[in-house]
């Protein structure tokens, strides 16, 4: 398929193109400054300006850009100091690049010369929403990072923060995170558990999802609705009838075979946890499953292989892929919950969101920032780890090029 040619638009489409883009931007701005209407009327109409002079009059693309990031920044500058300044610059830069791929009609280069200008413009909007949906994700946890560092015990910006002062800046609440011992007793608890709920889990999520692999097994879509029902029903729900349920384990454990209390409450928040993350495990692998060749464990029993050595030998090592990220989902679940742990588990199992949740209710510890972050990190790297599996597992099941 060739690309289409381009084609210049017609400058009226390039400025109100540039006018509609110019109003959401200035409507951002305006409601950091509480005028939201104001902002977009002059976000608009500047873009709309820029637009026209930029592709009429102007028309060096390299030279224009740089005025216009030199012009964005310095009114940035004017209106916030150093941070407007370098927010200023982001924009300069974005719509000084936008302003000449609408208006020299390098949009259209990419897509299939057959394309309606109403599929042309499907086809960006549906990319503006999902990206309009990932900055809405995104935002809450761009605005936790930087506050972590803040050198002050606030929840907010401090004018050192905005105007880049090293003074504003600190690590102390990663410093008490890491030298505080109720902070350090929590994440002890939180690597106590998680990994031994997630070792649960993947032994019994990986060992039903393969039985319900089986097509002669009976009721298979009724048992899977009860086993992934933890990730179905609200976890207040689960988490009574978890209190009551492993009220009586823990009697049982302490009064008729003589455990610690302090042992049975681990047992407990560690069996409810792997309740939580049995449903993750299940549907990873099954969904590796989907692709598996039946052909080859009924020939490695063709060659005498019992069915323990079929399974570690030719099963387990294509599924891999599945059950490892069946496992970090069930650890990142079991890390992060907080409200089983309130229900079942006493203050010895208190974990790091137990902790988290303490601070914000009784004694509002800035550290909860750093401990995000913290947290914030592991997830990206569990979640970068995830996806190198699912390619991976694409590439051994033939679905993607290797």
């Amino acid at each position: 398929m060739s690309l289409n040619p381009v084609q210049k638009p017609s400058t009226a489409f390039t400025a109100s193109i540039n006018a509609l883009a110019g109003a959401f931007a200035g409507l951002l701005v305006g409601t950091a400054q509480n005028q939201p209407g104001l902002g977009a009327v002059i976000g608009a109409a500047v873009m709309a300006l820029l637009a026209y002079v930029f592709t009429t009059r102007f028309d060096r693309e390299r030279p224009a850009r740089r005025f216009i990031l030199l012009a964005f920044a310095a009114v940035g500058f004017l209106m916030g100091a150093v941070a407007g300044a370098v927010v200023g610059a982001l924009f300069g830069w974005f719509f000084g690049w936008f302003v000449f791929w609408v208006g020299t009609g390098r949009y259209r280069a990419p897509l299939a010369p057959y394309l309606t200008p109403g599929q042309v413009l499907w086809h960006y909007t549906f990319r503006v929403i999902a990206g309009a949906v990932f900055v809405f994700l995104i935002t809450p946890i761009l605005v936790v990072l930087p506050l972590s560092f803040n050198a002050q015990d606030f929840f907010t910006f401090t004018p050192e923060m905005l105007r880049f002062d090293p003074a504003g800046y600190s690590l102390k609440h990663y410093q008490d995170f890491f030298t505080n011992n109720e902070w350090q007793r929590s994440f002890k608890n939180s690597l106590i558990i998680a990994p031994f709920a997630t070792v649960i889990s993947v032994s019994l999520g990986t060992l039903a999802a393969i039985g319900l692999s089986q097509s002669h097994v009976p009721f298979r879509r009724p048992i899977m609705a009860i086993l992934i029902s933890p990730m179905i029903v609200p976890l207040i729900i689960s988490a009574t009838g978890m209190f009551f349920f492993y009220s009586a384990v823990g009697n049982f454990l302490e009064g008729t075979l003589g455990l610690n209390k302090s042992v049975v409450g681990y047992i407990k928040v560690i069996l409810a946890h792997a309740v939580l993350g049995i449903p993750f495990v299940i549907i990873t692998v099954t969904a590796t499953l989907v692709g598996f060749d039946r052909s080859l464990t009924r020939a490695a029993a063709n060659m005498g292989a019992d069915p323990v050595t079929t399974f570690f030998r030719v099963q387990m090592p294509l599924i891999l892929p599945g059950v490892i990220s069946g496992a970090l989902f069930a650890f990142i679940t079991s890390f992060d919950e907080v409200v089983v742990v309130l229900f079942v588990g006493s203050a010895s199992q208190k974990t790091l969101p137990w902790q988290m949740f303490t601070g914000l209710r009784e004694q509002i510890s800035p550290t909860i920032l750093a401990v995000a972050t913290i947290l914030v990190g592991i997830s990206i790297v569990l979640l970068t780890t995830l996806e190198l599996l699912r390619r991976r597992s694409e590439r051994l099941r033939g679905m993607s090029p290797g």
